[in-house]
């Protein structure tokens, strides 16, 4: 029984790791300006970064600054941070 609990357990902890690693994080810079700060993910893919923009600003969004940096900590991985003001 015990054996089962462990297994279960460490699954769940497993998954939940899995998909802390694709979230954009949005911190505020005044009343509709945001920084959106996207996951390090191969290609530098933007979807998780539209993705929040969108909840942010269901009205609609422009992106007024960009930036791609490859982080240490990955080696193939491309982050892509957005500076965002809402329409």
């Amino acid at each position: 029984m015990r054996r089962l609990v462990l297994a279960a357990t460490l699954i769940l902890v497993q998954c939940g790791l899995a998909s802390c690693g694709t979230n954009s994080f949005a911190s505020r810079v005044d009343d509709r300006t945001f920084r959106l700060e996207g996951p390090a993910v191969p290609g530098g893919a933007e979807a998780p970064n539209r993705r929040m923009a969108s909840r942010l600003c269901p009205g609609g969004y422009r992106v007024l600054d960009q930036r791609s940096f490859k982080p240490e900590s990955h080696d193939s991985a491309i982050q892509t941070d957005w500076l965002i003001r809402c329409l």
